[in-house]
């Protein structure tokens, strides 16, 4: 049985994953500001919540549109932040590494975001 394909379904998923990657700049900016956060004000309840929210948007969607390797590793932060989160008196000795960890996801990220696997 032939299965139907709307004609302008990859062309419509070219225009969404360029749209996307327009807004990459900017999903990091998030990151990056949730971040500072944590470090000016100490991995306290309010700015890792901003930084788990920051990094699963990016590790929610990422994949959907060509970013597979830039999701994996949002995903891979976020669950060391939320473990973070569910233990308030780790946090303080683990931020050093996660922050190091969310160093290099952007610095990566400015040099390609979109690069098929991440390296650090």
């Amino acid at each position: 049985m032939a299965t139907l394909i709307d004609p302008d379904f990859r062309a419509r998923m070219r225009a969404l994953n360029e749209k996307y990657a327009t807004r990459v700049p900017a999903l990091m900016q998030a990151i990056k500001q949730a971040s500072g956060r944590c470090d000016s004000e100490g991995p306290r309840l309010e700015p890792l919540t901003s930084l788990h929210g920051a990094l699963h948007t990016v590790a929610g969607s990422a994949a959907t549109f060509g970013f597979a390797a830039l999701g994996q590793e949002c995903r891979r932060i976020e669950q060391q932040v939320r473990a973070m989160l569910n233990a308030p008196a780790q946090a303080v000795v683990e931020w050093p590494a996660v922050r190091g960890q969310v160093e290099t996801l952007l610095h990566w990220a400015a040099l390609d975001a979109g690069a098929t696997h991440f390296s650090a």
